[in-house]
């Protein structure tokens, strides 16, 4: 079943125009009454137009406002079967138990979330380019930089040429040798990184292949692209929110690896063996 309307809303709804966000917030309000209710109804009732309720239908990627009622749907249904909702404040006078179940139900709920807003469709572009790319750049700073680390040591097992550069001069000196036959994966959760910015626009002008992983919404990092994953955008009141947004990042890049892996089985699977009996020999024996 569809979802992701809930979830595609929530993220975006700051950098909507004022029409839509009012459209938007009646919506965040009134779930359930909204799956039944006719584009004219919705418009009488929030206060827009009908157009404006089309147009905020396109900005969340979506045909029309008969898909975002049946992903809202979705998001309703999946609510009640999974008990899912949003996400726990953590309480640092709380218990350790405490802790341990809002840290952990939030990283559940940012991984459930992105599952809403990340396109199949992309990842299996992303996966088809970085196969067959002559080099793989990762450009991450500050916490996007263990993201990039991770994407560079699962690429490594598989024989691709990738680099991971957290340093803003780094990633410029290696963006501007880049080619067409290069894909670059530029990492930064708010979408507005200055470093990533700059060094994805010097990647585009070499030609290079531009893959962005972003929180869901337009940002000037996406923009760049061409293939975009998003991550959910998690609630900004809650204090593990950068904890979540990475639990997230990194399932991306596992959905990705995977995907690739899978369609190249016969070619990859050796290599993932000889790379796991290699790493096996410096670990003793329990013995």
């Amino acid at each position: 079943m569809l979802n992701g309307g809930l979830v595609s809303l929530q993220a975006i709804l700051e950098e909507l125009k004022p029409s839509e966000q009012k459209v938007a917030q009646y919506i965040l309000a009134h779930p359930e009454e909204v799956v039944k209710l006719s584009v004219q109804k919705l418009a009488e009732l929030s206060g827009v137009s009908e157009a404006t309720i089309i147009r905020l239908a396109r900005s969340l990627n979506m045909k029309g406002y008969q898909e975002l009622k049946l992903r809202i749907a979705g998001d309703l249904n999946k609510q009640v079967t999974n008990n899912l909702g949003s996400y726990q404040e953590i309480m640092m006078e709380g218990s350790i138990e405490s802790i341990m179940q809002a840290v952990s139900w939030n990283n559940i709920q940012s991984i459930q979330d992105t599952l809403s807003v990340l396109s199949s469709d992309e990842v299996k572009r992303a996966a088809d380019s970085l196969s067959q790319a002559r080099k793989i750049d990762v450009y991450g700073v500050g916490a996007s930089a263990v993201i990039a680390a991770d994407i560079k040591q699962k690429f490594s097992r598989i024989n691709l040429w990738c680099e991971a550069y957290a340093d803003f001069h780094a990633q410029l000196t290696s963006a501007v040798n880049l080619t067409e036959q290069d894909v670059v994966i530029g990492i930064s959760y708010s979408g507005q990184t200055e470093d990533i910015i700059q060094s994805l626009t010097e990647a585009r002008q070499q030609g290079a292949t531009i893959i962005t992983l972003t929180k869901f919404g337009p940002s000037p990092v996406a923009e760049l692209a061409d293939i975009r994953l998003f991550t959910s955008s998690v609630e900004k009141s809650i204090r593990s929110g950068a904890m979540a947004s990475r639990i997230a990042q990194l399932n991306v890049i596992d959905i990705l690896f995977i995907t690739m892996v899978s369609r190249q089985q016969e070619e990859v699977i050796p290599l993932l063996e000889k790379t796991r009996v290699a790493v096996s020999r410096t670990k003793r024996s329990s013995g």
